[in-house]
């Protein structure tokens, strides 16, 4: 299959899945546009912006709107378009149902990053993506986003949002030639499942594998793009 480089933004890269995902675009030579809390955490690295010509490494706070609309302008002043949003930036939380006064804003912190962080990032990309005509969304949903297991509330809750918000962007694009794929895995070999102790680590996803799948994304056609793909390391009944 012919590779024809993209332009992309990626929030969520200076750790995990975005990372991984980060470091093979590049590699594969795409133009990448890193959105991330501290850029200064990349110097060094892989993805320092000083070692490639077609890196931009701009600062991003998934939960701050205005941080999403100076990324994407600084992005296309770098690179002139852009046709390609992965949105990869999350935040994991084990608040329940019938959670403590005071975790309120917990749970709002929630709906800022894990909902309107990628509403956001996407409405501003949006022109972008639909001079494209082959313009691509990529986010980072979950399992959760599918079904609830255990008693993970507020953490459940903004991934189903999440998937319905990646539902009605498909919708929306579709005749503009936009297409939107939810990723949803279960346990990945991250820093947030550090502390899972039922399943080695070994075991889990992993985020180079995850990458790969992104990568192949990129590269089909408008006609066979899947709007899920949900990536289990365990059996589910």
């Amino acid at each position: 299959m012919e590779t024809h480089p993209r332009t992309v933004m990626i929030s969520g890269a200076s750790r995990g899945i975005g990372r991984a995902i980060a470091e093979r675009l590049l590699a594969e030579g795409h133009r990448l546009s890193l959105g991330v809390r501290t850029p200064e955490d990349l110097r060094g690295t892989a993805l320092d912006p000083d070692r490639h010509a077609d890196l931009l490494v701009h600062p991003y706070e998934a939960a701050n709107p205005q941080t999403a609309q100076a990324w994407v302008e600084a992005s296309v002043a770098r690179f002139g378009a852009i046709d390609s949003v992965i949105a990869s930036a999350g935040l994991f939380s084990r608040v329940p149902l019938l959670f403590e006064p005071g975790q309120e804003a917990e749970i709002d912190q929630l709906w800022r990053v894990n909902v309107m962080g990628p509403w956001q990032l996407v409405r501003a990309a949006w022109p972008q993506l639909a001079a494209h005509g082959e313009g691509r969304i990529v986010v980072l949903v979950s399992m959760s986003g599918k079904r609830s297991k255990g008693r993970l509330a507020g953490y459940t809750a903004s991934k189903f949002a999440l998937m319905g918000l990646c539902q009605t962007m498909r919708n929306e694009g579709w005749e503009e030639g936009i297409r939107v794929t939810a990723i949803c895995p279960s346990w990945v070999n991250t820093d947030m499942a550090a502390a899972v102790q039922a399943l080695p680590a070994t075991a889990m996803t992993q985020p180079a594998d995850l990458a790969a799948l992104t990568s192949q994304l990129l590269r089909l056609p408008n006609s066979c793009v899947p709007f899920e793909l949900a990536v289990n390391c365990t059996l589910e009944a």
